[in-house]
């Protein structure tokens, strides 16, 4: 029978206690097991309790202690949280796990899991090389924090930069809860809300490559990282290249499992089919923390889903598809294919031809979708014909027999450009019979870090460049009958943020190619992957209002303005609405509204808002959060204000607002 500890205080040695919750198999006392850590900031308490009991008790079950770190200065811990992958996070992942390797329950073998914060830090900790981790299972993050986070694409600044900061200004202003910490919880929660900064503006203030980016990117050095990894990625999430990266440059033993999941756990996938990740979490804690030997080093190192071609839509449920192994990265089985972008079409060959221009209307990419999918319905591509006359398109001959895509295209263009400072943007695309587009996969590049991303340099109007932009990783299989597909344009909204004027792009036919990664025929015989089983225990929650959500694409006919609204009552996941918490009587409710707005012809209308509204609610404790953020640029600098305001009961606790004014370099 499984204990559940509700919390237990880890200790720092600066005197700091974190609130962590407990998992311990019957039996642990007398016989000592490994432990599993997940370490993250998003409450243990009440916001990912659910999510949490989903996944720990299996791990107690089978043998594990598991164990639910709030960081420092998140949920019930002390301290203040002063940025993302700060130095002190790590170092209190190492202190943690020296803790729990002392514990009379732990035989001093630790895993360590996580996903998207969880994965980061999980590379950073075992960066560290705590003696008492053993291996590590990163769910959906990055090595790399400048190639792949939500802040910059392609050296180009990415919108996720402000609605991901205003998140978090969200979350570093709720407060720990009394019936952990007691009456201290208002000076606890004061601490917070007067070392709060917001955050998107702290990250906008590091436009290049620069030592921010470096601090937690193992990619920085891979050697730091020799202990046993188990990467879980999805396609349709935003980390579709670490696992390519690491399966290339890690040296100790490496599993790699993609997926067609959005930015979800794979035992909750979506698009499915799930798998049951618990056990294959399980299978691999055996072998790396028991000493079992499991035979799952033994088998083809690496497994990706090739999807097959699909109508395109805003969300899909399940995504037809075949799993296919390889032993190594990069694999024997995938060769590069180089097509020529000529007039209007790829082949296999370069044609000459008149010059190409394209000035793309700041919409171009209204039908993008968002770069991470969180299986919320509007959130995948649609159809990318809705853009495509705002972008140069080249096609080639419908395939004769499916052609199947595994790893990460790249197009070498040769270009130029009209103004100074500006980006490209390349989608991969699907294009089926009767014409309908489906996003394959798409990159970007800034002009401006054409040699560097350290020391960006200003264009050269009508100077012909050599730009590469590599696409993120996909597995993709194209069905008979279906062309392939390269669009080029110069705008990308809302997904990212526009260039400071319009930009006209000119190409020549034959001069620009597409790498593209193509996967023969290979007998692949992989093990089968079960779906989990549906759980039959009821969630201890009660719904008290149900949720509601609006994505639309809204254009002004009097003013021309354009419009993407993403209103949401319910919290990232998705329209929850209200909650109660049945074991801890707790209430909570998330309602959020982010607007982007545009003129086609004006980038320096661009306007991104984000309103949210927080409460928390118990017998006589209420609480209320209300935030705002805006962010708009002229051509040489960015402008960002934001508030917060936090009631205790009906009476103001707390307010700040924020104005800061950044110089754009190259962005």
């Amino acid at each position: 029978m499984t204990e559940v500890i509700e919390t237990v205080w880890i200790p720092m040695p600066d005197g700091t206690k974190l609130a962590a919750r407990l998992w311990l198999p019957d039996g642990a006392m007398k016989s000592p097991v490994p432990c599993i850590l997940e370490y993250i900031p998003y409450r243990r308490r009440d916001r990912t309790r659910l999510r949490d009991e989903a996944a720990h008790p299996h791990f107690a079950e089978a043998g594990y202690a598991a164990i639910r770190v709030d960081q420092r200065g998140s949920g019930d811990s002390e301290g203040v949280m002063l940025d993302e992958y700060a130095d002190i996070e790590t170092q209190d992942g190492v202190d943690v796990i020296n803790w729990i390797a002392a514990q009379d329950w732990s035989d001093g073998n630790v895993g360590m899991f996580g996903k998207s914060w969880g994965a980061y830090n999980s590379f950073q900790v075992a960066a560290k090389r705590p003696a008492a981790l053993k291996a590590i299972a990163p769910v959906m993050g990055t090595d790399d924090r400048w190639l792949e986070d939500i802040h910059f694409y392609g050296g180009v600044l990415a919108s996720d930069n402000f609605w991901w900061g205003s998140i978090m200004q969200l979350y570093n202003a709720m407060p720990p809860d009394p019936e952990i910490v007691g009456t201290r919880w208002r000076d606890m929660w004061r601490e917070r809300l007067e070392a709060m900064t917001f955050w998107s503006a702290q990250w906008l203030e590091h436009q290049t490559h620069d030592e921010m980016w470096r601090r937690g990117s193992i990619s920085e050095n891979y050697g730091d990282v020799d202990i046993p990894v188990y990467f879980f990625g999805g396609w349709a999430d935003l980390f579709r290249d670490t696992p390519f990266r690491i399966a290339e440059n890690l040296k100790g033993p490496v599993k790699v499992l993609v997926g067609p999941w959005a930015h979800l756990y794979p035992h909750e996938g979506v698009p499915g089919p799930r798998v049951d990740f618990l056990a294959e979490l399980i299978r691999f804690w055996d072998h790396t923390l028991k000493g079992i030997d499991t035979g799952l080093l033994d088998e083809p190192r690496l497994r990706f889903y090739l999807q097959d071609s699909i109508a395109p839509s805003g969300h899909h449920k399940t995504r037809s598809g075949t799993w296919v192994e390889e032993t190594a990265w990069p694999s024997p089985n995938v060769e590069l294919q180089k097509l020529w972008l000529n007039a209007g079409e790829l082949g296999n060959w370069p044609e000459d031809g008149d010059a190409m221009t394209v000035c793309s209307p700041q919409t171009f990419g209204s039908a993008g979708g968002d770069m991470c999918s969180f299986a919320i319905p509007g959130d995948m591509p649609g159809d990318c014909r809705i853009d495509a006359a705002g972008a140069l398109g080249f096609r080639l001959a419908p395939a004769t027999a499916p052609l199947d895509i595994l790893g990460q295209p790249q197009v070498h263009l040769r270009l130029s450009s009209d103004r100074p400072q500006g980006f490209v943007a390349v989608l991969l695309i699907d294009e089926a019979p009767d014409g309908a587009q489906t996003l394959i996969t798409r990159g970007f590049a800034n002009l401006m870090h054409r040699n560097s991303d350290s020391d960006p340099e200003p264009v050269v109007p009508g100077e012909v460049m050599e730009i590469t932009v590599p696409l993120h990783g996909i597995g993709h299989r194209l069905a008979v009958g279906h062309r392939l597909m390269v669009q080029v344009a110069s705008a990308y909204w809302p997904i990212l943020w526009p260039a400071p004027q319009p930009v006209t792009l000119t190409m020549t036919p034959g001069a620009s190619t597409l790498s593209l990664p193509v996967r023969g025929s290979v007998d692949d015989a992989p093990r089968p992957m079960p779906e989990p089983e549906r759980p039959t225990k009821k969630r201890p929650v009660t719904k008290l209002r149900d949720g509601s959500m609006e994505r639309s694409l809204h254009t002004d006919l009097m003013t021309g303005e354009v419009a993407a609204r993403f209103f949401l009552d319910g919290g990232v996941f998705g329209p929850i609405g209200r909650l109660r918490l049945d074991d801890t009587g707790t209430e909570m409710g998330d309602v959020s509204d982010r607007v982007y707005r545009i003129h086609a012809d004006d980038p320096l209308t661009c306007r991104a808002t984000m309103d949210q509204d927080s409460l928390f609610e118990r017998d006589d404790w209420r609480v209320r959060i209300k935030t705002f953020a805006e962010m708009t640029a002229s051509e040489t600098e960015f402008h960002l204000k934001a508030t917060v305001t936090c009631w205790d009961g009906d009476e103001e606790f707390h307010q700040v607002d924020w104005d800061h004014t950044i110089p754009r370099n190259g962005m």
